[in-house]
């Protein structure tokens, strides 16, 4: 064996003791700390003279690296969502719309834990959700915290709405088709407050091409809206009808009712100040 190899060998098989460290009566050396071997013999068929043990971890040692390695398992997954959560939202205030923040004024909010825990299910069978109710009902914080509990599970989501989209597509004279094929990329698309976008007939027809097309993609789409499964069944126009049949064909209608937060709010700010002009009546 050449004297580079021998060199190599040797270095690997090296440990270096500590202080309190001690020899045992097995000729290894060992942890003064925990008692555990930090030397192990190699099989004999293996063994070259002078060389015939290498290092382990003793068990203290074994729990600083397993400490180490699951912190940058950590801080891996950790930066893989931030990324997602940057992709997805183009409202930053969402990024904190999830399970954990929920105020509980949403009784439908079971349907969303459960469909971010039955993911793997969900989207092999290409279920999407239609969650419609009056506004500010929580339509949107619902689709948010699905949004991100799929992050949370490294998956990634785009979150938008058709103003934005009609937006983006009205700048492209070329490039629209990659732009939608773009979109109908993520695993998951959630289109927010479908019918808030202009009502003509160019945008009408963008918004029947971004529903087609993630219809044929085989990936599951969640819509937003305030219009009703009746009004979805009985379609005004043959251009609504092109977009509702393929919604209905997509997506599970699921009627939102949570309490209106932004009254709420308001009521609260309402309260609030009172509550300070009557201490400040009360300290004249």
């Amino acid at each position: 064996m050449s004297n580079v190899i021998m060199e190599t060998v040797s270095k690997l098989t090296e440990v270096v003791p500590q202080s309190e460290d001690y020899m045992g009566e097995d000729g290894l050396l060992y942890c003064g700390k925990c008692r555990t071997p930090k030397q192990q013999y190699f099989p004999e068929w293996v063994r070259i003279p002078g060389m015939d043990r290498h290092p382990v971890d003793c068990d203290c040692e074994r729990v600083l690296r397993l400490k180490r390695e699951a912190a940058e398992l950590r801080r891996k997954h950790q930066s893989v969502v931030e990324e997602h959560r940057r992709r997805c939202f183009s409202n930053k205030r969402m990024e904190s719309w999830n399970f954990e923040n929920d105020n509980g004024n949403t009784p439908q909010m079971d349907y969303a834990r459960r469909y971010v825990q039955n993911w793997d299910k969900v989207q092999s069978d290409n279920i999407g959700y239609y969650l419609w109710g009056d506004p500010d009902c929580g339509k949107s914080y619902l689709a948010a915290c699905i949004a991100n509990g799929l992050i949370e599970k490294e998956v990634s989501v785009r979150m938008t709405n058709f103003t934005a989209i009609l937006n983006d597509l009205s700048e492209r004279f070329e490039g629209r088709n990659d732009y939608i094929e773009y979109l109908c990329r993520y695993p998951l698309l959630i289109i927010d407050d479908l019918g808030t976008e202009r009502g003509t007939e160019y945008a009408l027809e963008h918004v029947y091409n971004v529903i087609d097309s993630r219809y044929r993609s085989g990936k599951p789409l969640i819509l937003t809206a305030n219009i009703s499964p009746d009004v979805l069944n009985n379609p005004p126009d043959m251009a609504h009808a092109r977009i509702y049949s393929r919604i209905l064909e997509m997506c599970v209608p699921i009627h939102v009712t949570g309490v209106q937060n932004r009254k709420a709010a308001a009521q609260r700010k309402m309260d609030t100040l009172k509550s300070m002009m009557n201490e400040m009546v009360s300290n004249d």
